[in-house]
């Protein structure tokens, strides 16, 4: 069941329009679910490919997905958070997302610790163990 993205060239909005199978697919048969005007441009749309659980822990599984955290790089802890964020689908929060662009900037995990103490909650120590330079991964 294909759903595509058009643009509506009357009421000027980017609509998604479904047909129940492939062979009914076709732009002369799309019609504007707002405005039902026929005058419609396919666009190109995203592509989403749901992984596994277990294709998740593969990728992350890869040496390359840790490189640069031997050198206890801010930059490269940064990275690899964002990496784990978009591999487990869980965006970070705002706290979250202050201190990787913080990290990104250059700032050790110590002096964002000692500005962010609430980060991580009690049960993770501060930063989840990340002080005195050692990140515990």
């Amino acid at each position: 069941m294909p759903i595509y993205e058009y643009f509506c060239l009357d009421c000027r909005k980017r609509v998604s329009v479904f047909f129940r199978t492939f062979s009914a697919a076709s732009d002369d048969a799309a019609c504007c679910p707002q405005c039902e005007g026929a005058r419609l441009r396919r666009l190109v749309s995203r592509v989403a490919v749901l992984k596994s659980e277990d294709a998740r822990l593969d990728a992350m599984s890869d040496p390359s997905f840790m490189a640069g955290l031997e050198n206890e790089d801010p930059r490269a802890l940064a990275g690899f958070m964002r990496k784990m964020s978009d591999e487990m689908g869980e965006p970070l929060d705002a706290e979250m997302s202050e201190m990787v662009e913080r990290l990104e900037r250059g700032d050790s995990p110590e002096e964002i610790e000692k500005s962010m103490p609430d980060l991580g909650g009690d049960d993770l120590g501060g930063m989840g163990g990340m002080g005195g330079g050692n990140f515990d991964l």
